[in-house]
């Protein structure tokens, strides 16, 4: 289960995406989360995914 509140999402999926998962579409796959979704949440805290660094910033 994906937190709801943005800023823990972050932090959530950002630190899963270091430890665990080489792409968003990975983490996506196994926690059964859809990526645009998530993008769209992130970014209306103006975060935003980048390949190069697999993170949100």
């Amino acid at each position: 289960m994906l937190p709801n509140d943005p800023v823990m999402l972050l932090s959530y999926v950002n630190t899963k995406l270091r430890d665990f998962y080489s792409s968003l579409d990975e983490f996506c796959a196994a926690e059964e989360a859809d990526a645009d979704e998530l993008s769209e949440k992130l970014s209306s805290i103006d975060y935003e995914y980048d390949e190069v660094t697999n993170q949100f910033v």
